[in-house]
């Protein structure tokens, strides 16, 4: 696959064993731009026979070639190479983003590809210069190793779709395994294109494979059943998570899962409301609001609650809505039209609740009726009960809520089933203490949103996510630690 211009239909092919083949069957499906529904790419559609086909390249660049066994100094080199290349075709790669899953091309080009290149840099950096623990006595000295667990599945969603898969694929190889990646079905082109720069930055054949498809029955599923893997990382929903959790189970597969959110927004009396504006809006339609971070239930103090609500309407309604290639864009349409009924239905739902809509509440139309739009919406006087509020839409749908006191809020934060992530404004730093102490969720953020430090835990507690990844933590996922005891004399 090359990269794809707009008037390319093109043939996405899987990447296995260093070979772009097409699947067993040559059956493919097809992927379109959301912005008006044209064809981009007929993709190959993976079978159980594809998925035997990468593993048995994996594995085979893992137990017989060189990739495990080199320096973490060379693997380093080749991954800040690839870095390169992703820098050097960032604007085609944000295009063809753009173009497969209809995210802003303002948010594809100036944040999520530098986020690819960082990820990779960082953890081949990690890596190469993270230390080890010992734990010398008079007569012992135990030290601890950290091997490459071998074969990584990495399956990828369509909301973030070469940043994510560069948060797994990136940690994995960078510690000596190979690898696997599976993108969402949705969004296959950056994940197929990443195949073919790894060849390019000289990377051994087989070191990461790149399959497209389906999950449930399919290439997915056979993924995550077979016995040679060693390790699983997934991020996308979380009923999608139990089934692999499940499969994995049957053959004792560590997993790491990022799943789903209904995050927590946080605004008190006191904060800074014109920051809190900011990330507000940020916090939930960036993304086109399919993101599994967005602040999606705003608790707003009771006392500002009307004059602040009133300002975010006013902000969201003059957001621009249309195509996303245009740099003016800040909401484009969602990934397809299943997404946009989902999102319609819990709008809908949330009004026959008890909510008020303010905002959006219907799909685009005149010149983008075309395309899977929906316009932005708020939905205020809801209550922590409703469906609504508790169940992920997954949209640009925000849920609003007022609160009385910080106990108040702190208990409507923490009755939810997922808990992944959460903002906070406020000037009170005692507050801040108290709060996030006691706030179930695996990221707080504190007057921003999305800032990361790629050293610390990411993930999610309960409904949003098993275990966690960054710095120390994808060590310890992505490796076999082994303490090593050696006996000496006196």
């Amino acid at each position: 696959m090359t990269l794809i211009s707009s008037a390319t239909v093109a043939e996405v092919r899987h990447m296995i064993g260093g070979e772009q083949v097409r699947s067993s069957t040559h059956e493919t499906f097809e992927t379109r731009d959301p912005h008006d529904g044209s064809l981009i790419a007929q993709v190959a559609r993976g079978t159980n026979d594809d998925a035997q086909r990468a593993v048995a390249a994996a594995r085979k660049a893992f137990d017989d070639g060189p990739w495990p066994r080199m320096s973490t100094a060379e693997r380093r080199r080749l991954l800040h190479r690839l870095a390169d290349l992703v820098d050097e075709e960032a604007d085609g790669l944000a295009l063809l983003e753009t173009r497969d899953v209809g995210k802003p091309i303002r948010e594809t080009r100036n944040e999520d590809m530098p986020r690819v290149s960082r990820n990779v840099r960082f953890f081949a950096d990690y890596a190469d210069l993270a230390g080890s623990d010992a734990y010398p006595t008079q007569d012992r000295h135990t030290f601890v190793l950290h091997p490459p667990a071998g074969v990584v599945v990495a399956i990828s969603p369509w909301n973030f779709p070469l940043m994510l898969a560069s948060w797994k694929f990136a940690p994995a190889l960078a510690f000596g395994n190979t690898v696997v990646l599976k993108p969402a079905e949705q969004s296959p082109l950056t994940a197929a294109r990443i195949g073919e720069l790894a060849l390019e930055a000289g990377f051994p054949p087989g070191v990461l494979n790149v399959v497209q498809g389906f999950g449930p029955g399919a290439v997915g599923e056979a993924l995550t059943r077979d016995p040679r893997v060693d390790r699983i990382t997934f991020t996308g929903e979380s009923a999608t998570g139990r089934a692999i959790m499940s499969a994995a189970a049957q053959n004792l597969i560590p997993v790491s899962f990022e799943l789903g959110g209904r995050s927590a927004n946080v605004v008190f009396a006191d904060a800074d409301l014109e920051l809190a504006l900011a990330g507000t809006v940020r916090g939930i339609y960036s993304g086109n609001g399919q993101v599994c971070l967005a602040g999606s239930r705003l608790l707003v103090q009771r006392e500002i609650y009307e004059e602040f609500v009133q300002r975010f309407v006013d902000r969201t309604q003059r957001l621009v809505v249309g195509d996303p290639k245009d740099p003016a864009t800040e909401v484009g349409p969602l990934v397809g039209q299943e997404q946009c009924d989902k999102v319609h239905s819990y709008v809908e739902l949330g009004q026959r609740e008890g909510g008020e809509l303010l905002a959006g509440g219907r799909p685009a139309d005149g010149d983008l009726a075309d395309g899977y739009y929906y316009l932005p919406t708020i939905l205020g006087r809801m209550r922590n009960d409703m469906r609504a509020v508790r169940e992920e839409i997954f949209g640009p749908v925000q849920t609003v809520m007022p609160f009385d006191s910080e106990e108040d809020a702190l208990a409507m934060v923490n009755d939810s089933d997922y808990g992944l992530a959460g903002m906070l404004w406020t000037k009170d730093l005692n507050r801040v203490h108290r709060m996030t102490a006691r706030w179930r969720a695996g990221t707080v953020w504190v007057n921003c949103f999305f800032e990361r430090d790629l050293r610390a835990p990411f993930g999610g507690e309960r409904w949003s996510g098993i275990g966690r990844e960054g710095g120390k933590y994808s060590r310890e996922f992505f490796t076999e630690p082994r303490a090593i005891v050696i006996k000496h004399g006196p």
